[in-house]
């Protein structure tokens, strides 16, 4: 008897799937970041043609008209947003891979459909009788895609009545409001009647494949991009239709290894065993609540690894934000399962193991995943205790009072402490309080405004550019040879519009066929310089463009952006380019020497820093990168010793252009946020230091001169900055420096080498001064307090004292504490000014808490009159608030606010 053959694990069916279209004349493209290159609108990379799109647009082109893909893709942001829906569900995933097959205007539909069919049924061996397909049923403006349901039928052979029309919701796909749109055609996998559907729990019939239910379960959808849609919705054909595909491969896994969630298969379950065994439990034993929580932390270990491997890294806004919101929602799950130490980097790690075959990024980034893992775990717990001790504070301040939770708390509670409401809302109830439930939904909905993504960030391409670059194509950039060259004028553009003409005085964008010109790109700021020629009436003087600046803003189109200072220039006439060579020669300087010191920075701190960011102009440098702590005097010291060092080897720089897969094979370094084409230039400008990079760079170190580092310090969480200065810059700093110094010591009538001692001598002496001036102070505070007695009335049989007193938050507990060891029984209320605001203080002696008189109620109360708001322990509470001018109203208040 034969043994039965094994499912095809997660990696067979990625690698059979590529397989299968390589043969069919696919190209097989890497997988794209997860921050899309090539569109600004889009918070993640959210399915496969991401990074097809300018391809698709005809914006760009590619030396192949067909392609496919394993996509890795993000949910948990934006419009697509399945966070909240992990780890509950069958389906949801923050991380999931999508496999695609692209045609950019060579076969479409039934090529499209065949190849489907084929490897669905035939080389992954899907049972025919447990597949159905629909199609678009079509509108009033919108024909239905009758096409798509004859091929089905005639290639495929699916049966008319498996076969299902759907409307615009289900079955048409389109770009955006304009642009490539068309219909879609789905196969759909029929899981089986024994599948709970909420149709047929509510007393009606299961829609089938278009009900909501998991009983048919979405596996390949196919785009057909026929249309272009105006802003008016016309719809026009394409003159080049194409396809756009995508199967999700942790369904595939499920349908093909016999699962009913995607959880269930090897894509999943080893890094599920991995929190299994961190935790101490075993995912098939354990109860359901904990099932959920394992599936949880499994995937969002998946979403973590990836995105810090692609340079995201967690912090308050944008991508960062959503990653720790991710991050912070598995360590929460994490600590259900009883673990109460970290623990996330350990199934990051796991993902590594598992992932890094097909994603090399992973291991590449091994060491800074990890480290950022360990290091966001450790700050949110500490977080998680804060906030614990928060809502306790909040129900014991509350006691005696309503038993409601306001929302606002509520709500800071999740968006500053990682609090789930459901979690809060069980601590509350064990304390026999409830929470606003509306009030935490309207904070909830403010932040959702205003945290909505509108962007990256960077500015979206005009339509003018995009249109530009089409039509005329790159521009052919020749200044990694030249300073000067000779170009011929493609376009003019003056306030925005295309003009044939410019004349003095007019601000212009000018296009060459050819430049000199860099275009600000990878960090390198624009070269400035001019564009010079005779003009084409010599009777109008020489033509000079002042050129300012220089940018891409459309893929290689570069623009030079100047003010016409002479002569007349028309389209159509050549001109000289001529860069500013000193300014390039500086910023040359700079931008070699942020690759040696991107090298030096991995030696002297850890194969985990990445580079985050540059900025290389002419007189100075600036590098971002990944580090979690501020490197020590002596780290930066011998960071730069050894830049200078590597700058007095003076290396000679070499060039290569290689292609994408032969450029990382050969150890080149690839930066975060790039974008690269099949073709790319690797620059080596040390022998330690081989990089991706289209800047201009120095022929030898020595010609950096020097290197000093001018400041260094993090800019958010997980990411430092250093600026420096090379040559002539680096010398000028250090002269004003020198000067600095020298003016410094002059004023201590000292040599600069003694600065340091003359220094700390000053500091001592003024803090001798700054001790006997607080006891002085205090002696006048103890000899105003035995005067202050004096004022204390007895109210409802309690002594009071109130009184307006002068000094900080900080001198009101002193002279509180001095009173209330002298006053004996009673309470202190006491008001004074500090910067402009009010600050109230309230102390109670034992026996008046004793009676349930307590400070942190009557300080709260009074707040409200200047305000502001407060609280504290029975005995001791302060409250502060933006009006001082009603101090005396709030101390007043007292009287009223006694039992």
């Amino acid at each position: 008897m034969a043994t039965p053959k094994a499912p095809l694990t997660g990696s067979e069916i990625r690698s059979a799937f590529l397989s299968f279209f390589e043969q069919r004349g696919h190209r097989p493209v890497r997988s794209s970041a997860l921050v899309p290159a090539n569109d600004p609108t889009l918070l993640f990379t959210n399915a496969g043609m991401v990074q097809f799109k300018d391809v698709f647009t005809g914006r760009e082109k590619r030396d192949y008209n067909r392609a496919t893909t394993s996509q890795k893709c993000v949910r948990a942001g934006g419009k697509h947003n399945d966070l909240e829906n992990v780890g509950y569900t069958a389906r949801h995933h923050t991380f999931f891979e999508m496999l695609g097959n692209f045609s950019f205007g060579d076969y479409f539909k039934r090529d499209a459909i065949a190849y489907a069919w084929e490897l669905l049924t035939s080389v992954l061996a899907i049972p025919v009788d447990r597949l159905a397909v629909t199609v678009f049923e079509g509108t009033p403006e919108i024909p239905a895609d009758t096409e798509a349901e004859d091929i089905w039928r005639e290639v495929a052979g699916v049966a008319p009545d498996r076969i299902i029309r759907l409307g615009l919701k289900d079955n048409f796909w389109m770009m955006g409001e304009t642009g490539p749109c068309g219909p879609c055609s789905e196969i759909h996998f029929f899981q089986g009647a024994d599948v709970p559907c909420q149709e047929e729990a509510a007393g009606r019939p299961c829609q089938g494949v278009a009900c909501d239910c998991d009983r048919w379960m979405e596996i390949w959808n196919l785009v057909f991009m026929q249309f272009e849609r105006d802003a008016q919705g016309k719809m026009s054909a394409l003159p080049r239709p194409s396809i756009d595909t995508g199967a999700g491969l942790e369904r595939l896994a499920a349908v093909l290894q016999g699962k009913r969630t995607n959880y269930d298969t090897d894509l999943l379950q080893a890094i599920i065993s991995a929190v299994g065994r961190v935790a101490g439990k075993t995912y098939d034993t354990a109860p359901e609540s904990e099932k959920t929580s394992m599936r949880v932390v499994a995937d969002h270990a998946r979403a973590a690894a990836f995105l810090v491997a692609d340079g995201v890294l967690p912090s308050n806004e944008g991508r960062g934000y959503v990653l720790r919101r991710i991050m912070r929602r598995a360590i929460r799950h994490g600590t259900t399962l009883g673990l109460d130490k970290l623990f996330f980097h350990e199934v990051c790690a796991a993902v590594i193991a598992e992932m890094h075959a097909a994603y090399p990024e992973l291991r590449d980034g091994e060491k800074l995943i990890l480290e950022v893992a360990r290091n966001e775990e450790s700050g949110f717990r500490r977080t998680l205790s804060r906030g614990l001790q928060l809502i306790g504070e909040e129900i014991e301040s509350r006691k005696g009072g309503d038993r409601l939770l306001p929302g606002d708390v509520v709500f800071k509670l999740y968006d500053t402490y990682g609090f789930p409401v459901d979690l809060t809302r069980i601590i509350a109830e064990e304390h026999g309080f409830f929470i606003d439930e509306k009030g935490f939904e309207a904070h909830l909905e403010a932040q959702r405004e205003r945290s909505t993504f509108a962007g990256s960030g960077e500015a979206a391409v005009g339509a003018l550019y995009l249109g530009l670059a089409t039509e005329l194509g790159e521009t052919s950039f020749v200044g990694y040879e030249a300073l000067e060259t000779r170009g011929k004028i493609l376009a003019i553009l003056k306030g925005g519009q295309r003009v044939s003409s410019a004349t003095a005085g007019d601000e212009v964008e000018v296009i060459l066929d050819r430049t000199s010109f860099y275009g600000e790109s990878g960090g390198q700021v624009g070269d400035e310089g001019a564009l010079a020629g005779p003009g084409i009436d010599g009777s109008r003087g020489e033509l000079r463009i002042e050129i300012r600046d220089t940018q891409k803003p459309a893929g290689n189109l570069i623009v030079h952006l100047g003010k016409v200072v002479s002569g007349l220039v028309h389209v159509g006439e050549e001109v000289d380019a001529l860069v500013d060579g000193e300014r390039r020669r500086a910023i040359k300087a700079n931008h070699s020497a942020t690759h040696l010191l991107h090298r030096v920075l991995k030696d002297v701190l850890g194969e985990h820093v990445k580079q985050a960011g540059s900025v290389v102009a002419p007189d100075h440098m600036r590098f971002d990168y990944t580090h979690f702590q501020a490197p020590s005097p002596e780290q930066l010291e011998d960071v730069e010793e050894r830049v200078n060092r590597m700058i007095r080897d003076d290396a000679a720089a070499t060039t290569q252009l290689l292609s994408l897969d032969e450029a990382r094979a050969s150890g080149a370094v690839a930066l975060f946020g790039e974008k690269y084409g099949e073709t790319v230039r690797v620059i080596q400008v040390h022998p330690a230091s081989r990089e991706l990079c289209g800047g201009t760079h120095t022929t030898r170190t020595g010609e950096i001169g020097f290197f000093k580092v001018t400041s260094e310090a993090s800019i958010a969480a997980g990411v430092r900055r250093i600026v420096a200065v090379t040559g002539e810059g680096a010398l000028r700093w250090v002269q004003e420096r020198d000067r600095d110094l020298r003016a410094a010591a002059g004023l201590l009538r000292a040599a600069p080498g003694e600065l340091a001692s003359k220094i700390d001598a000053a500091q001592k002496r003024m803090r001798d001064l700054e001790k006997e001036l607080d006891a002085a102070r205090k002696k006048l505070a103890a000899a105003k307090s035995g005067d202050l007695l004096a004022q204390a009335r007895e109210i409802r049989g309690v002594k009071v004292l109130v009184t307006r007193a002068e000094g900080d938050a900080q001198a009101l507990r002193e002279l509180a504490d001095k009173l209330r060891d002298k006053l004996g029984s009673g309470i202190i209320a006491l008001g004074g000014e500090s910067d402009g605001k009010a600050v109230l203080l309230v102390a109670a002696t034992p026996d008046v808490v004793a009676k349930g008189i307590k400070a942190g109620d009557l300080v709260r109360e009074m707040a409200k009159e200047v305000g502001g708001k407060g609280g504290g322990k029975p005995d001791l509470a302060q409250a502060g608030g933006p009006d001082p001018s009603k101090l005396d109203q709030a101390l007043a208040k007292l009287d009223e606010l006694l039992p």
